[in-house]
């Protein structure tokens, strides 16, 4: 007898986990992403990867990967099976690729992997990323990276999470020494030590025991490594945060995990432990309230628009987050923002090998869209009915250019290249409120690139950019408004719904600017 729909579907939504890597470039995220794959089988060979320094890279973080094993990374997702799991794992890329989009991908994760070099401890890019997690609530679990190498004392780097992104953390495993010295990690919810054995992790070896104390661990570790180990466990047993799995699951609460990403080393024990405690695909809020993954009607909506910069093939790919039912391909769905019917003929799945047609999906999953302009950033889909989930968020850009056009007889063109980028998501456009000139502006240099590279290759069309000194953009809200107070280090502008918008070249000239104007309010991100 076949199940009913509603039990798979509840089963196979038990079964995902979707999640995104957070880290500041080189804190080892293409490495820990290349171990992951290899637990699901999806690459016989992890390859160290080295070079990358020498190399000029223009495009993803993760195209070395994608050159030494022909893995479809620069999709920005991939999918494995583990341990009866399906695990989808979200690139958020590195500071060359960083931009507005890589913050938006996280919309579409249910949980977060912070991930932390044990050397350098929270850096800049963590911290921006950290926010955008915090800001929705979703588990964030930390990975303090290659303890293998001289780092800093474990009790300095959890304090630092405290301090710099506010977050407490539960030490889920417990490094036995450190750089030369490390013998191991003690599995404080599995009591059993998991063995360093330097380079050479093609087999894990794991050793019950009974706790921290126990003589297999002198064995192992000789008695200094022993003692320290004691000394700070008990430490952490008195002073550390509690277990709290309610706080791990709003995001208040870290479950930290310590290894060697380079050595496949404590790899395993965060994966298994990641799986137990990371929430499966979890609702999403919608115009009619939040949407259940297990709701039976098919609803996803769009999250990520990648144009390929392959000039031969010009094809766009729509990334749609799969919110609540069943995806079968070739399937109609209601495109709710342009009032049609639409066919999914087409659709791809980022296994870890390749782009395969997928036939079918499930809530969590991530599915690649053929687009042939039709869809923008935030669009949503549904088998039937009309509902229209959140409106994903714009962040505050922090780079900025003056454009223009080379050539004035192509300003339909221009115009029709910047209407189009701005509904990707690509770039912000302001527009001063004296002359007209148009003001672009990103979270990312690539942004710039990739907006140059476009305009010339889609629309025929050469620009100037012309990079202006502010760093700040805050949409004010202010009844009396006088452009007057912004002439000093800041300048006044609109967005393309016509609200007023400050630029300030510094955060002195931006509090200078709230304190006279003490009713008007300054805001992030569009009203």
């Amino acid at each position: 007898m076949s199940k009913p729909v509603n039990d798979n579907l509840t089963q196979e939504v038990q079964k995902r986990r979707t999640f995104a890597i957070i880290s500041h470039p080189d804190a080892g995220k293409t490495t820990l992403t290349e171990k992951l794959l290899l637990f699901g089988g999806a690459i016989r060979l992890a390859g160290t990867v080295k070079g990358r320094k020498a190399a000029k890279f223009a495009t993803s973080d993760w195209m070395e990967i994608e050159k030494q094993r022909g893995i479809s990374v620069t999709s920005s997702v991939m999918q494995f099976d583990y341990n009866g799991h399906k695990i989808n794992i979200l690139d958020t890329p590195g500071h060359q690729d960083f931009s507005e989009d890589t913050y938006r991908t996280l919309t579409a994760a249910d949980s977060a992997v912070m991930l932390i070099d044990s050397a350098k401890g929270v850096e800049a890019q963590t911290k921006k990323l950290f926010q955008v997690c915090r800001l929705r609530g979703i588990p964030i679990f930390t990975f303090i990276n290659k303890m293998d190498r001289e780092g800093r004392d474990p009790f300095d780097l959890l304090e630092e999470l405290e301090q710099v992104l506010g977050i407490r953390s539960y030490p889920m495993n417990w490094p036995i020494g450190s750089g030369k010295q490390l013998s191991g990690v003690y599995d404080r919810m599995k009591t059993r030590v998991e063995l360093f054995n330097g380079d050479d992790h093609k087999e894990i070896t794991v050793r019950p025991v009974s706790g921290y104390e126990d003589p297999v661990i002198r064995e192992i570790a000789g008695e200094f490594l022993a003692d320290q180990l004691k000394q700070e466990m008990e430490l952490v047993d008195v002073a550390g945060d509690p277990y709290d799995y309610e706080k791990i699951r709003t995001g208040e609460l870290t479950p930290v995990f310590f290894g060697s990403a380079i050595n496949n080393f404590g790899v395993q024990t965060f994966l298994d432990n990641f799986l137990q405690l990371a929430p499966a695909p979890t609702p999403r809020n919608s115009s009619e309230g939040p949407i259940e993954p297990t709701k039976e009607t098919f609803t996803g909506y769009v999250f990520k628009i990648q144009a390929n910069m392959n000039p031969a093939h010009r094809d766009r790919l729509a990334f749609l987050r799969i919110v609540s039912g069943k995806f079968e391909r070739g399937m109609s769905v209601r495109h709710v923002r342009a009032g049609k019917d639409i066919k999914l003929a087409q659709p791809q799945q980022f296994l870890a090998q390749d782009r395969d047609i997928v036939d079918e999906a499930y809530p969590g999953d991530i599915i690649g869209l053929f687009d042939p302009g039709i869809f923008r950033i935030g669009d949503s889909l549904s088998a039937k009915g009309s509902v229209e989930f959140d409106e994903l968020p714009t962040f505050s850009p922090e780079l900025f250019s003056k454009v223009t056009i080379k050539n004035a007889l192509k300003q339909k063109q221009f115009l029709k290249g910047i209407d189009q980028l701005t509904e990707e998501g690509t770039i912000q456009v302001f527009k001063t409120i004296s002359f007209e000139d148009m003001i672009l502006g990103v979270v990312g240099q690539l942004q710039f690139e990739v907006m140059e590279y476009r305009m010339k290759n889609e629309y025929g069309v050469d620009i100037q950019l012309q990079r202006m000194p502010y760093q700040f953009a805050r949409w004010v809200v202010d009844e009396n408004l006088d452009p007057s107070k912004y002439r000093v280090n800041s300048t006044l502008v609109k967005d393309k719904k016509d609200n007023y918008v400050a630029l300030f070249e510094s955060e002195y000239a931006m509090r200078s600017a709230m304190d006279k104007n003490p009713t008007a309010k300054f805001l992030e991100n569009a009203p």
